[in-house]
């Protein structure tokens, strides 16, 4: 999905209507600023309102999607390509997701033991608790994600058998 076609579609169909950015952002309840920046391609629709949208500018969401008006011999390819663009879009998300996650348990790995380290070096600082902190924030992150991803794999294994 090509969020500047996207816009540019956006654009043509709202001036088609004779809508300004101000009538269609009021009529989907939202600031003509987000129009503004669907239309340049800086963002797209939220899902939420893809259909009010589509409704108002008299196109279906696979043309949104499309960012062009789509012949109806074409309308499968076309639907079949914006789900396949959605589920790479999707994967993406979630692999950004889990490089986050073990980003973030790495950092807690490291800074728990230094910390509990320069406590007992410099026993001055004792009392701080910032390590425990960090190991409590990294373990409730960490935690619901391996329990998601073993009950997934746990599944798959029953599953198979």
């Amino acid at each position: 999905m090509n969020q500047e076609k996207i816009g540019k579609f956006i654009a043509e169909c709202r001036k088609e209507k004779n809508l300004t950015l101000l009538q269609l952002a009021e009529k989907l309840n939202i600031s003509n600023r987000a129009v503004s920046k669907w239309e340049t391609g800086k963002s797209c629709p939220d899902v939420a309102i893809m259909m009010d949208l589509c409704d108002i500018l008299g196109i279906n969401v696979n043309e949104l999607l499309s960012g062009e008006r789509i012949i109806v011999e074409n309308y499968q390819k076309k639907a079949e390509q914006n789900l396949v663009e959605l589920q790479k879009q999707k994967a993406q998300a979630n692999k950004m997701k889990r490089k986050l996650e073990i980003l973030w348990g790495v950092i807690t790995i490291i800074l728990c033991p230094v910390h509990l380290a320069i406590n007992y070096f410099y026993p001055e600082n004792q009392g701080t608790y910032i390590g425990w902190l960090v190991l409590t924030i990294g373990a409730l992150l960490f935690v619901p994600y391996f329990l998601k991803y073993y009950k997934v794999e746990i599944k798959l294994k029953e599953v198979t058998n």
